[in-house]
């Protein structure tokens, strides 16, 4: 299929059959990218390591969003820019602005690394790394940062890749890095007794292999061609698409925001309570991953959905937008129903996956704050998944102040000042209870928003 074969494709095919050619390569693309951290936390929490592993693990977590935010605001960027040229068949810019960002991920990269590994110490203890984990946690960290290039730049090339029609190409790339990452956790933790380094090197050896495949994509790409002088950065070009993507970033961010004052809060409150600071903190760490996995799911579809939306919005189709918005609504509400009543029936169950905790002083406690965890953290998580899809819809269709205010609401202006404030009243539990408030208040938002603007393109429509 060539490039104008394809853009007829996106603007006349059938929404479902689309979503399902574009969406589920997606969704195992980013599904199996959330694996390569919850491996290491499965394998971790099952060894030796145990519940302090894992909270080692948790403290880390927040780094790799860093970079993520990053990769992924220069990638979704470019995705959204390349699919709206794709609309308007105007394709010229396209491959000047995709050189450029890969070479600014590259060079952002160096930096991170320059600027994290002189302050690993203070940065861990800073997301709530306590005298107990934080030997565990620089060992991980050590090797992972030193992949932190590998690791930006296979997932900025990934969010392209799909955009250009080849959702399956970002699929095998992170499925070959997952599988290796898999088979090599129990080899080199249980196997060479490597503990955190064998976690960690098993997880670099993975991101290696799919930025490899990445690169073999980002080469025999069919919409554009990319060339050494397109690696040359042109800002004119390339700011129009970071505009595109500061909504991932500023997404990607607030999770650490929310990770930062999250664990402080974890650790001031625990240490007041009966669980004291390791349980809460390797607690919240599971539950992350395990969210991950839920969202990664909606995400999955929307950015899937998101050429789609792209090219039809570029093409004045605004009837073929309203249509796939309302898809992709359906699909997000029922994996949110679905992943409650499992955080609301089995929370013992999920949390058992990671294992069980050998090493601090009171177990009982560790199951119990799983369960209120899981039960109340995040009781209104089909809202959470509703707000994210809602972002994402707002980027693809180049509307970028919308998008970051569906994210900043719930996160940054509801979530964060709740999370203080809750815990003076309620004790460590009033944490918990912050995260479905946050929901609460940022669903009314996102509704309005999204009202406002499908009444927009009606009026566009009939114009």
């Amino acid at each position: 299929m060539n490039s104008n074969q394809r853009t007829n494709y996106l603007g006349e095919e059938k929404i479902p059959k689309l979503m399902l050619k574009f969406s589920i390569p997606c969704i195992l693309s980013l599904l199996v990218s959330a694996l390569y951290n919850i491996a290491d936390q499965i394998f971790i929490g099952n060894s030796e390591l145990s519940a302090l592993g894992n909270a080692a693990t948790g403290v880390v977590f927040p780094m790799f969003v860093i970079a993520q935010a990053f990769a992924w605001c220069f990638g979704d960027g470019c995705a959204a820019y390349l699919s709206i040229c794709q609309g308007k068949r105007d394709m010229k810019k396209a491959p000047v602005c995709i050189g450029s960002g890969i070479t600014i991920t590259l060079l952002t990269s160096i930096v991170l690394t320059a600027v994290f590994f002189p302050l690993k110490t203070q940065l861990l203890t800073l997301f709530g790394a306590s005298e107990n984990s934080i030997g565990m946690a620089i060992e991980y960290f050590d090797i992972i940062l030193a992949f932190f290039p590998v690791f930006m730049l296979m997932n900025m090339m990934n969010g392209v890749i799909r955009a250009d029609g080849n959702p399956a190409g970002s699929m095998i790339s992170m499925l070959a890095g997952a599988v290796i990452n898999i088979i090599l956790d129990p080899v080199f933790i249980f196997g060479f007794h490597w503990g955190m380094r064998g976690a960690a090197l098993a997880t670099v050896i993975g991101q290696t292999v799919s930025f490899a495949v990445s690169v073999v994509c980002i080469c025999r790409t069919k919409t554009f061609r990319l060339s050494r002088k397109h690696l040359i950065p042109e800002w004119r070009v390339f700011s129009f698409a970071l505009k595109l993507g500061v909504s991932s970033f500023i997404t990607q961010m607030t999770i650490v925001v929310i990770s930062l004052v999250c664990n402080m809060m974890l650790a001031k409150y625990g240490a007041l309570s009966q669980y004291g600071v390791d349980i809460p903190i390797a607690i919240i760490g599971i539950e992350s991953k395990v969210f991950t996995v839920v969202i990664n799911l909606v995400v999955g579809i929307v950015l899937g959905c998101q050429p789609i939306i792209s090219y039809n919005y570029g093409a004045g189709n605004y009837s073929r937008v309203k249509l796939t918005y309302r898809y992709v609504l359906t699909a997000t509400a029922v994996i949110g129903l679905a992943a409650t009543a499992l955080f609301e029936l089995f929370p013992d169950m999920i949390a058992g996956i990671f294992g069980k905790p050998t090493n601090i002083p009171n177990p009982d406690d560790y199951w119990l704050f799983a369960e209120l965890t899981f039960r109340i953290f995040l009781m209104l998580v089909v809202f959470t998944c509703t707000v994210k899809m809602t972002s994402i819809f707002f980027q693809a269709v180049g509307k970028p102040v919308q998008a970051v205010a569906s994210s900043v609401i719930r996160d940054i202006v509801c979530f964060v000042p709740l999370v203080i404030i809750l815990p003076r009243f309620f004790g460590i539990e009033g944490i918990l209870y912050a995260a479905p408030a946050a929901d609460l208040a940022a669903i009314i938002v996102a509704a309005v928003m999204t009202v406002r603007f499908m009444r927009s393109l009606g009026k566009r429509a009939r114009s």
